[in-house]
């Protein structure tokens, strides 16, 4: 079985494009979209989803103002200043509540209880070569480390099921908690970053992380030809770090149309100079051919 997850530093780099694409050219694929936080790999993939399931996030406070003696012992317990007092009422702030239940345990007149926050969902669907994992984290719900485990461990048995050794995930940005939950197990990484300062210090970011991992690396520098200056200092760090630079992608507007259209590129653009990097890309990552000969030499040249 072969998972490679798709990452970036930062959000904005092209990365569920680019992951999009990639599984357009898969003979039998599961792609399992690990963005919880903001998911949006189905609106180019558009699966069929057959199974939809609730996905609990953990639990909030809630008080009943009828029990409520406005004692303020919770609130003096409360290390999250989750519980505010207005006039003589006391109310949760959700957005600050951990869930940890102590004020429902000191609550002396049984005033507060914890209610399950049960708005996320997670989803199994059909797509045209295979099958697509994917959830959506409801704003302000927590936990979505873990729900990027149930979205992996349900690719994995989908994966079993139609005989796919395929996965592809679009991975979340940035480097916290989901990111580490859609690392763990894989193959392959393969980096999507952009020309410009934040990029590449986000990349330095993301490639510390993963060098805690034994994995296979990849890097793909996406509209390079913005910014060549950093393009290219892109590639020098990359060479420090041993990194391969598999693809540079110039910047066009039919990357906008395909998604305007929720089209990967392959699919909007099949005959286009885009669509043949995407596959150059592909051929790497799946093949392992030799890394093209004009990125084996500096940039520029």
């Amino acid at each position: 079985m072969t998972e490679v997850a798709i990452l970036s530093g930062k959000g904005g780099t092209g990365k569920s494009g680019v992951s999009a694409a990639l599984a357009s050219l898969a003979a039998k694929v599961v792609v399992a979209d690990c963005d919880v936080d903001a998911a949006n790999l189905h609106l180019i993939l558009q699966p069929d989803d057959y199974r939809e399931e609730v996905y609990i996030s953990g639990q909030k406070a809630r008080i009943d103002t009828d029990k409520c003696i406005n004692c303020g012992i919770c609130a003096s317990y409360c290390r999250f200043d989750a519980i505010n007092k207005t006039a003589n009422s006391y109310s949760i702030v959700e957005t600050a509540c951990d869930g940890c239940k102590l004020c429902s345990r000191v609550c002396p007149n049984g005033a507060i209880t914890m209610v399950e926050q049960n708005k996320s969902r997670w989803f199994v669907g059909d797509i045209i070569n295979g099958k697509m994992v994917h959830a959506r984290l409801a704003p302000g719900e927590d936990n979505s480390g873990k729900l990027v485990n149930i979205v992996r461990d349900n690719a994995r048995r989908e994966a079993h099921d139609i005989q796919s050794d395929l996965i592809i995930i679009d991975g979340p940005p940035g480097i916290g908690c989901p990111v580490i939950s859609t690392l763990s197990g894989i193959n392959k990484v393969l980096l999507v970053t952009e020309p410009s300062l934040s990029g590449l210090h986000d990349l330095k970011r993301i490639v510390e992380l993963i060098s805690q991992y034994k994995l296979q690396v990849f890097l793909v520098i996406n509209k390079w030809d913005i910014n060549p200056e950093i393009s290219d200092e892109i590639e020098r760090w990359s060479r420090e770090k041993q990194i391969p630079v598999i693809s540079k992608i110039p910047f066009s507007k039919l990357w906008v149309e395909a998604m305007i259209n929720c089209k990967s590129i392959v699919d909007w653009a099949p005959e286009s100079d885009l669509s043949d990097e995407i596959r150059t890309i592909w051929n790497y990552l799946m093949k392992n051919e030799p890394k093209p000969e004009r990125y084996n030499t500096h940039s520029g040249q």
